[in-house]
């Protein structure tokens, strides 16, 4: 009997080689360590109580001996801004006071110096220093734009005809405009002005009393007494520059009405020269206005 043959069984296939395994970059690498690190860091600090904020001492540059905080710096401003008021004040002590800008009534004013230089219709050269100098009680200033017009005419006039009384006190009145000697003259001429007008063409002292409007000037009346003290200083028509000074007048013991001059002389408590002066005055006033 032929023998039989059997097909052998094939063999199982063979497993595959084990994958290898993928390289650890350097960034993977890295992050890793940077997991580690964080997982063995202490916990942020409470500013409050850790002033340092956790950083050790020496690092960032920073050591215990170098902490700063809010009330450090606070001190420190403070420190610093009392240095700078205590330099401020000597500073005021050691030099003159500065102005503080247009003179206001009540206030007062350095009259050395103060407008440079001007000079009378006659062509004196004077100063406003000079001015209260000369004068019994201080000097009346009213300005005016322009010599011989309308307005300024009539200005001039009304202080002309209250002349006596405006100065039973001892006040001296000057009239003041940028015109020229030669203008103001036939001014004071024409108008028998009793008063010397004074010629300002760089209008120095009229803007220093602040009545100086661009080119042009402005319309009122400032009064200083000897000490500087300015008792009046306001802008107006030709009437209420003169009322201005016999509010003045009547503050210093004078009266703006006809027995001004009487009431001033008793109560400058018999001053023979002050009583004779202002007599004169007003009998050379009243000469040049009949004339």
């Amino acid at each position: 009997m032929p023998a039989e043959l059997r097909k052998r069984a094939a063999p199982a296939p063979a497993a595959p080689p084990p994958k290898a395994k993928k390289a650890t970059t350097s960034k993977e690498k890295g992050k890793k360590e940077d997991t580690a690190a964080k997982e063995t860091e202490s916990p942020a600090s409470n500013p409050a109580e850790d002033p340092k904020a956790g950083i050790p001492d020496g690092a960032g540059g920073v050591s215990a001996t170098a902490e700063i905080t809010g009330a450090d710096v606070a001190q420190e401003v403070a420190a610093k801004a009392e240095t700078e008021a205590v330099k401020g004040k000597k500073g005021a002590k050691g030099g003159k006071a500065e102005s503080s800008g247009t003179p206001k009534t009540g206030g007062s004013i350095e009259l050395e110096g103060f407008g440079e230089e001007i000079e009378t219709n006659e062509g004196e050269k004077t100063t406003l220093a000079k001015l209260v100098e000369q004068s019994k009680a201080g000097v009346v200033l009213f300005t005016y734009p322009k010599a011989s017009t309308p307005g300024c005419t009539k200005q001039a006039c009304l202080f002309r005809d209250a002349y006596a009384p405006l100065t039973a006190t001892g006040l001296s009145i000057y009239g003041l405009s940028t015109d020229s000697p030669k203008s103001n003259t036939t001014f004071k001429t024409k108008q028998k002005l009793p008063y010397p007008l004074l010629c300002d063409p760089s209008a120095t002292l009229i803007a220093a009393i602040g009545f100086k409007s661009g080119k042009s000037t402005t319309r009122g009346v400032f009064v200083v007494d000897k000490s500087g003290k300015v008792l009046a200083a306001e802008a107006g028509g030709p009437q209420v520059t003169v009322d201005v000074v016999k509010g003045v007048v009547e503050e210093m013991g004078g009266d703006s009405g006809a027995g001004g001059i009487q009431k001033a002389e008793e109560r400058a408590g018999g001053d023979g020269e002050l009583v004779a002066d202002t007599a004169a005055e007003v009998a050379d006033s009243a000469e040049m206005i009949d004339a």
